[in-house]
C-alpha cells in the first residue's frame, strides 16, 4: 500500500487559492522521494499575511500551472493510495475547493490526519503543530515550505507507526481507532477518532 503525505500552502483565505503543493512518499518505514510544485492560483490574489507565513509571491507562480495540470502529473500515485496531512481537515478541503472550482471530480482515495493521530498517540505533547512534533523527533526543516512540511509529515507518521507497534503508517487507524477519511467521486468523508 502507498502512503503519500501532502501539504498546501494558499494564496489567500480562500481555500481554492492553493500555490503550492508539497508530496512525500512512504515506502517501507522510510521516506523515498519528496515533491514540491509551485501552483498559479485561478484568481492571482495574494494576501500579505499568507505571504508573511509561506513567502511566496505572486511573481514566483506567474509561469506556474494551474492546479489540474499540476495534480494531474501525480494522478497515477494517487491511484489507491493512502494520503496522509497534517491537520488533514485544511489540506483537504483546499484539495476539494480547487477540484470544485474546475469542476473536476474527486479523486478515489483513504487519507489520515497526522495531527489527530499525534494528539492520541502523544497526549502528553504540550504542543501537537507540526514544528513541535519535528522539534520533538529532532528534524530540522523550513516550515511552511510545503515539500518540507509533508517530508516532517512523513516522518512523524513513521515514527507513530514505531510508537504504537503498528507495521505500516496505513495500520496505525486500527490500532488507536481511527476512522479514515475519504474522497470519492460522490464526495468525502472527514477523518475522526473514537473518544478513548
Amino acid at each position: 500500500m502507498k502512503t503519500i503525505a501532502i501539504d498546501f500552502e494558499t494564496a489567500n483565505e480562500q481555500r481554492a487559492s492553493a500555490c503550492s503543493v508539497g508530496l512525500a512518499w512512504i515506502e517501507d518505514g522510510k521516506v523515498t522521494r519528496v515533491e514540491e510544485r509551485l501552483i498559479r492560483p485561478k484568481e492571482m490574489r495574494f494576501s500579505g499575511m499568507n505571504i508573511a507565513i509561506h513567502g511566496i509571491r505572486p511573481e514566483q507562480v506567474e509561469d506556474a500551472p494551474e492546479f489540474p495540470e499540476v495534480m494531474d502529473e501525480f494522478h497515477d500515485d494517487f491511484r489507491g493510495a493512502t494520503m496522509i496531512a497534517h491537520n488533514a481537515a485544511f489540506d483537504f478541503s483546499v484539495w476539494r475547493a480547487c477540484l470544485d472550482l474546475y469542476r473536476q471530480s474527486y479523486p478515489e482515495l483513504t487519507y489520515l490526519c497526522s495531527l489527530k493521530m499525534a494528539q492520541r498517540i502523544w497526549p502528553h505533547f504540550l504542543s501537537h503543530r507540526l514544528n513541535m512534533i519535528a522539534e520533538h523527533l529532532g528534524l530540522r526543516f523550513a516550515h511552511h515550505n510545503a515539500a518540507e512540511d509533508a517530508a516532517v509529515c512523513a516522518h512523524a507518521a513513521i515514527a507513530m507507526a514505531k510508537a504504537v507497534g503498528a507495521a505500516a503508517v496505513n495500520a496505525i487507524p486500527a490500532v488507536i481507532g481511527m476512522k479514515p477519511g475519504r474522497l470519492t467521486s460522490n464526495g468525502y468523508e472527514a477523518c475522526t477518532c473514537r473518544k478513548p
